[in-house]
């Protein structure tokens, strides 16, 4: 008996350090989930004003869908709630033509082109049209970020497959001086030292439809490709 109340009382140190510890680590969360449902908040007040400010065919409406959706998708990975999925038959032809639009003003702004080739037919997919949204929007992202003065997107169709390329020829983009930049609102919202998180968007998109993407580098300059399988192997 003596043994085991020694055993006891031995352990019993351990046992409330543990305890406090794991009251600590939950409070600790608690907090932190509070304070980022608050940034939540804060964030989904001027997306509202934005979407209710704009007109309905603006060319900012998607970037504001897409700022609406990614908030969405904060709230459930903070909350615990499963990631929205929507499948349906999606025209592809607008949402990259729109994509294009929506970032030529920075193309121009930095000295730059950026083009789209379009040879395939009016086709349509089958899947998440804001998910292929996101995917092409970061691609053409990626490009002007680290590509070459001239980026083009360039869109084929062959055997039931689409391939969506955001090529440029390489060399450095034009950019804004360092002390400038660290001072813009721009540098703030872009997560400059932060990289690869947009690609990583595109390769869930590609694998959630059944398709593929790869970066091809070579000394003429970068392929980002995106390959899909077309609704029903065709239009």
């Amino acid at each position: 008996m003596p043994v085991e109340i020694a055993e006891i009382a031995a352990g019993l140190p351990v046992a409330a350090s543990f305890a406090m510890a794991t009251g600590f680590s939950a409070l600790r969360d608690g907090r932190r989930r509070a304070s980022q449902n608050e940034a939540l908040h804060e964030l989904r007040r001027p997306l509202q004003a934005l979407t209710l400010a704009l007109p309905e065919d603006s060319s900012a409406g998607g970037s504001v869908r897409m700022a609406a959706a990614a908030v969405d998708r904060l709230d459930r990975e903070i909350n615990g709630d499963g990631e929205e999925w929507l499948e349906e038959r999606v025209r592809l032809r607008p949402i990259v033509a729109a994509a294009v639009e929506r970032w030529r003003w920075r193309a121009g702004r930095d000295g730059r082109r950026l083009t789209l080739n379009w040879g395939a037919a009016d086709v349509h997919l089958h899947g998440d049209e804001l998910g292929l949204v996101q995917a092409v929007d970061n691609l053409i992202n990626n490009a002007l970020d680290h590509g070459g003065p001239e980026v083009w997107v360039e869109v084929r169709e062959r055997a039931g497959i689409l391939r969506l390329s955001v090529c440029d020829r390489g060399g450095s983009a034009a950019r804004v001086p360092t002390q400038q930049r660290s001072r813009s609102l721009g540098s703030r919202l872009g997560g400059r030292a932060r990289h690869g998180h947009g690609l990583r968007i595109v390769r869930r998109v590609a694998v959630r439809h059944g398709g593929s993407f790869r970066l091809l580098r070579s000394a003429n300059g970068t392929e980002a490709r995106l390959e899909l399988p077309l609704a029903g192997g065709g239009q």
